[in-house]
Parts: structure tokens; C-alpha cells; sequence
């Protein structure tokens, strides 16, 4: 995600290109393999009765060193996340323990991914950048068929194994490095902004995923052939 881009309200597109030029794909798992876990989060604000948003709000402060910051490089463990995430929730007027923002996470597995990521591995290298959690003992954290997706990919980098996370640009490079192409041969899916501008910036083609259609239909045009039923 860099580079001279034009924008939609759902993607972000760079400059014109053919199917030669593009080399990777790269993926965000949980929002773009899978469904967004913002859902979950307004679910259970509303349950609980707490702003909208807040559960964002409070993963956006601070966003380099907070408690979920850490949590995903694996600085602290499940125990470290729920007192210093209920910390983070108290100085902002209101009670959230860590372990409960880590039920929400699971999601569903997109079909329409999965198929657009067996059309696509024949031909192009495919890998997944995942700011992800160990944290054994969790229910729900992780969705129903996650480990046969992960199996589809040709690099798999996870920010609790590798020690660092989105959108420290290390973790862009340590891909494009692992699948042996430029950033400028390669397009990477988010459904976060931050996430993508770091890859945008080194030359990668990047796809914010919102609507999951739009978001395949924005990558048919840059590899060049169907990924859709």
C-alpha cells in the first residue's frame, strides 16, 4: 500500500498496472479473510453500554505501546493483557477487562477470500501479515476453518510470533523478503488505514477491504484474472 494511489470510499488503488507487474498478494486476516471483529465490539457495546466505539478508541490510544500493542508482539501474556487493557478502559470512565475484548475476536471465514486465494496461488505468490495473539485458553478467539486458511499461504507472519506487529514497516519488509519480491510488485489487503499506509509508502498496491466484494473486484484489476465464482 504506497505509491501514487487514487481513492473510493472502500479502496485505495495505485497507478496503472498489468498482470506482469504484479507479483504478491498479501493479506490481513481478521476483517479481510475473515469478518470484522469491530462488529463483535459494537455488539458488546451496546450490550454493556458503553459508548460507540469505544473498544476502538481505547486499541487507537497510544496506538504504538498500549496494552494490545503489546499484547500482539507478545511482550505480555494473557494475564498482562487483562489488567493493563482494564487499566487503559478505567482511565477512560468505564470497566472492561482485557480477556473479554479477546472473546470477541473469532469472527466467520469468508468464502469469497478463501476462493479468491485458491485462484490466486497458482500463479502468484500469496502471504498473510496477522497482528494476532497467543493466548491459550481463550474461547472463540480464533474462527471455525482458520488453520486450513493459513495452510493456503506461501508465507505466514504473525505479529505474537515474530515479535512485531502493524504497521511497524519491519513486518512489510520481513514479507516482501520471505516471498522474494518488491514492494513494487506486490498488493496488500487491510481493513485498517494505519496498516496500509507503511506498506503504501514502500510501493506496494494496497486495497482498504470494506465491502468484500468491491475489495476482490479492486484486486481482479490489478492481477488481471477472475477471483470470483
Amino acid at each position: 500500500m504506497r505509491g501514487g494511489v487514487s481513492q473510493t470510499n472502500h479502496g485505495q488503488l495505485g497507478g496503472k498496472v498489468t498482470r506482469q507487474d504484479i507479483q504478491a498478494v498479501i493479506w490481513d486476516f481478521g476483517g479481510v479473510i475473515s469478518s470484522s471483529p469491530f462488529e463483535s465490539f459494537r455488539r458488546f457495546e451496546i450490550e454493556r453500554g458503553l459508548p460507540q466505539d469505544f473498544l476502538r478508541g481505547v486499541n487507537a490510544t497510544n496506538h504504538h505501546d498500549n496494552a494490545w500493542a503489546k499484547f500482539e508482539r507478545a511482550d505480555i501474556d494473557l494475564q498482562g493483557f487483562d489488567q493493563a487493557f482494564a487499566d487503559e478502559c478505567a482511565a477512560l470512565g468505564h470497566v472492561v477487562r482485557g480477556r473479554e475484548v479477546i472473546e470477541l475476536l473469532g469472527g466467520t471465514i469468508r468464502p469469497s477470500m478463501v476462493e479468491a486465494l485458491r485462484r490466486l496461488k497458482p500463479k502468484l505468490k500469496i502471504g498473510l501479515i496477522t497482528n494476532n495473539v497467543a493466548s491459550p485458553g481463550s474461547v472463540g478467539l480464533n474462527p471455525s476453518g482458520r488453520d486450513e486458511v493459513m495452510a493456503m499461504f506461501h508465507q505466514v507472519i504473525e505479529s505474537s510470533k515474530a515479535g512485531v506487529r502493524k504497521p511497524d514497516p519491519l513486518i512489510y519488509r520481513m514479507m516482501c523478503d520471505a516471498l522474494g519480491v518488491a514492494p513494487e510488485r506486490s498488493v496488500f489487503l487491510d481493513d485498517l488505514g494505519v496498516n496500509l499506509k507503511p506498506a503504501r509508502d514502500m510501493g506496494m498496491r494496497t486495497i482498504k477491504v470494506g465491502d468484500p466484494d468491491l475489495a476482490l473486484q479492486q484486486l481482479e484489476s490489478l492481477v488481471g484474472f477472475p477471483l470470483r465464482g
